[in-house]
C-alpha cells in the first residue's frame, strides 16, 4: 500500500527569495522523516492559471506511517516556519493504491484528530488566505 500526499502552493508576494529557499529547505527536511518513502519538493508543473507555483509530494507506506508523519516532531516544528509564507494552498487530491473505500474518511479523521491535539496548528493553518482541500 502507498498513500501519496500532494500539496500545491504559491508564496505570498512579500516572501523574499531567501525566505522561499528557507521554506523549501524546511519542507525537504519534513519530507525526509522516517515515515516518508519518497518525496519531491519544487516547482508546480500544472496549469499556471490555477495560481500555484510550487508543489510538495510525499509517499507514505500506510495509515500507521501517516500517523507518525503527522505527529513527527520535525513536521510539527516545520509548519510554523512554512505556513506564514503561503498565499494559496491546495491540499490534495491525495491518492493511493489501497482500494479501501473508507481510506479517504480515515485520513480526514486523522487530520481532524491532529487539529484537536494541536489547536495551535489548526490556528496556524487558518492564517493562510486561500486553502482548498480536495
Amino acid at each position: 500500500m502507498m498513500i501519496v500526499h500532494v500539496l500545491r502552493f504559491r508564496f505570498r508576494d512579500e516572501t523574499t527569495e531567501e525566505q522561499r529557499a528557507e521554506v523549501l529547505a524546511t519542507m525537504r527536511r519534513t519530507a525526509g522523516v522516517e515515515s516518508v518513502r519518497f518525496a519531491t519538493v519544487g516547482q508546480n508543473l500544472g496549469d499556471p492559471s490555477e495560481g500555484f507555483t510550487h508543489a510538495y509530494c510525499v509517499g507514505i507506506e500506510d495509515l500507521d506511517a501517516l500517523e507518525r508523519y503527522m505527529h513527527d516532531p520535525v513536521h510539527l516544528a516545520g509548519d510554523p516556519l512554512i505556513a506564514p509564507h503561503f498565499a494559496k494552498l491546495a491540499i490534495g487530491p491525495d491518492l493511493s493504491d489501497d482500494m479501501d473505500p473508507d481510506l479517504g474518511a480515515k485520513i480526514i479523521a486523522m487530520h481532524q484528530r491532529k487539529s484537536e491535539t494541536y489547536p495551535e496548528w489548526a490556528e496556524l493553518m487558518a492564517t493562510i488566505p486561500e486553502v482548498r482541500i480536495a
